[in-house]
This record gives structure tokens, C-alpha cells and sequence, in this order.
């Protein structure tokens, strides 16, 4: 079997990573306790994984190590302790190791869904992100107004609907014509394409008295300008900063943020509107996961949610360097998902 293991500590996927061969065989025959060997199906892209393959998040991590986020495929093996799963049982996988045909990770960081259908990833992180950061730090209630940035891509798309879903008036930044598309149709009340408009002018003319909840992954002046257009009591959720992931951090090591996410928050504005940013992380809300994903189960299977996904050209998981490319060049309409074998894709 293959996966990727990173090498070399770099936000460059391709230069930090190598597809190497490995004995399945041995991962079989020796599954540690509450563990699971998933074959998987499909594997999910996200903007945090060249910030893991540049060791940003623990920085005492040294390569070799597995990278990858999430997968969706079949349990072909359980250790010992393992009661809840079975072989055969179709299954959303979430730890780290899943950019491989195969990997082994904790019964409790799988969700049994009903097929292998890619849809379902367009749920687990970036879905997940959105409810949990939504409901939880962002206290969505119902007749505000929410701003989310990036909102064609895998959590805005999803951040978008539930706040349409709830009741709310819903603006999406994006970069094209064609995500402007997308995003009216899936009910975004006013679109900014930032390459034509200034988001910051039409916030301040068209919102006056500023915007409820922020939901916000792309940083720098996008940041700037969305925390100067909250209201007053408003609320800013920080879920990453896109922006600055692909920079090489001049003048520090690879492995921090120091040098690379320099977004500042002017406390003194914080006090005049009574308003909050908050960072979101969604490994620190793992209690919340079982809950989040049947409601938004639920919302998919009665039409109410549609996951948009974007599986581009790619055929196995040799293309997962260039679905990276694809989430970096800001090109992508949906949640970015690369086949693991090209029969996966033959049978959608």
C-alpha cells in the first residue's frame, strides 16, 4: 500500500512530502488496542494540512510522520477492545495518516455513515467546523446578520447554509463570477467578489450599523476589514488565515506562525462595541462531534443541506499535491476531495 510521509518539515506539500510503499500486511497483523485499519475511499483536502507538514501545530513534532486529515472508506481491520465497528462497516475516518490507502487510527475518531460517498467528507472537518464554530463560539441565533469569507470553499459553503437555515441574513465574500453563482444558489443574501468590489465599502455602505457574527478563515486585510464591520455585541470567529499559509516565514523557523500571522486585534475597539473574536480549533471540541454530524446528517438527508464537493480532474492518491495546488490557487467551488483509487471514482 502508499501514503504520504512527511520528510522535511515545509508548507511546500510537495517538497516536504514523499509517496512512499508500505507492508499492509504488517498494519494488519498488528492493530493496536481500540484501534481500527480503515481502506479508504476518499480523502479530504484542507488548508491546514501544509501548516501540519510544516510541523506548525506541534513543534516538537520531527519528520518522518503521516499527514492527512480525513477519509471516508471501509474498516478492514479492529483491534482488541474494539466493540462499536466491524469489518466491512462503511466509515468517516478523522485522524492523522489519512493521505494513504490504508492507515490505522482510534475507533473513537470514526463515524459510521451508510456508503463511501465523498458528500459525507464534505461534512466531517470542514462541516463540523462551521456547525460547532457557528453554534458554539459564534451563538448564532436567528435574524442576524452573517458575514463569511471564503465562502465557496469547504466550511463557507456549509457555514453559509446553516446560517441561511437558521434564520439569517447571509453575505459570502468570494473571487469569481462562477462562486458568485454557486453561492446564490445556495441562498447567500448578497455575494462580495472581492476582485471587483471592496468588501470593505460595501460593508460600510450597505451595512451601516455593521455585521452580527464573522466567520472568518482568510486573514490579513480581509481580517482588517471584516473586524471593522462588526456590530456592536458582534461576534468574530477565526478559523484560519489562508492567506499567509503558503508563506515561507522570513526570519523565523518553518515549524511557527511568528513571523507569518501577524493580524492584530485592537482591543480598544473591542471595548467601544462590546464585541468578541474568538479563535476556533476543532480538535479542542471533539465531545461535540457525535451531536453536530447527526443534525447535519439529518439536514442533508431531508434535502435541507447540499454539500457542494469539487473532485476537479483527480484520479487516485497521487493527486493529492495537486488538490493542494487547487485549494491554494482559491479556484476551488466546494469542499476539495481526491479519489484514493480510480475505481473509487469509476462507481460515483
Amino acid at each position: 500500500m502508499k501514503k504520504f510521509v512527511v520528510h522535511t518539515l515545509s508548507n511546500d506539500f510537495e517538497a516536504a512530502t514523499k509517496l512512499v510503499e508500505v507492508d499492509e500486511r504488517k498494519l494488519l497483523s498488528d492493530i493496536p488496542k481500540g484501534f481500527v485499519v480503515v481502506k479508504n475511499h476518499f480523502v479530504g483536502i484542507n488548508a491546514s494540512d501544509t501548516n501540519y507538514t510544516a510541523g506548525r501545530y506541534d513543534p516538537s513534532v520531527r519528520p518522518p510522520f503521516d499527514c492527512g486529515f480525513e477519509s471516508v472508506g471501509e474498516v478492514i481491520g479492529v483491534g482488541p477492545g474494539v466493540t462499536k465497528l466491524k469489518v466491512g462497516q462503511t466509515v468517516l475516518a478523522m485522524g492523522y495518516g489519512a493521505f494513504a490507502e490504508c492507515h490505522a487510527l482510534r475507533a473513537s475518531s470514526c463515524i459510521p455513515v451508510p456508503s463511501a460517498r465523498p458528500e459525507f467528507l464534505a461534512l466531517l472537518v470542514s462541516g463540523l467546523t462551521a456547525s460547532i464554530a457557528l453554534k458554539n463560539n459564534g451563538r448564532m441565533t436567528t435574524g442576524e446578520t452573517v458575514l463569511v469569507t471564503a465562502a465557496a470553499g469547504g466550511a463557507g459553503q456549509i457555514a453559509v447554509q446553516l446560517a441561511k437555515l437558521a434564520g439569517n441574513h447571509v453575505i459570502g465574500t468570494c473571487s469569481s463570477d462562477d462562486k458568485v453563482s454557486a453561492l446564490k444558489a445556495l441562498g447567500c443574501d448578497r455575494v462580495i467578489n472581492y476582485k471587483k468590489e471592496s468588501v470593505r465599502d460595501v460593508l460600510k455602505k450597505e451595512y451601516p450599523k455593521g455585521v452580527d457574527i464573522v466567520f472568518e478563515s482568510v486573514g490579513g486585510q480581509m481580517f482588517q476589514d471584516c473586524f471593522n464591520a462588526l456590530a456592536v455585541k458582534g461576534r468574530m470567529i477565526v478559523i484560519g488565515a489562508m492567506s499567509v499559509y503558503s508563506d515561507k516565514n522570513e526570519g523565523g523557523p518553518i515549524n511557527s506562525f511568528k513571523h507569518v500571522w501577524k493580524d492584530q486585534v485592537p482591543t480598544l475597539n473591542l471595548l467601544n462595541k462590546s464585541s468578541t473574536v474568538t479563535g476556533f480549533f476543532l480538535n479542542h471540541y471533539a465531545k461535540d462531534f457525535a451531536s453536530h454530524m447527526a443534525e447535519m446528517a439529518s439536514m442533508v438527508q431531508s434535502g435541507k443541506l447540499k454539500p457542494s464537493i469539487d473532485m476537479g480532474n483527480f484520479k487516485s492518491l497521487e493527486d493529492v499535491p495537486a488538490a493542494i495546488k487547487l485549494l491554494q490557487s482559491g479556484k476551488n467551488i466546494g469542499k476539495i476531495i481526491v479519489p484514493v483509487y480510480p475505481a473509487a471514482r469509476s462507481k460515483l
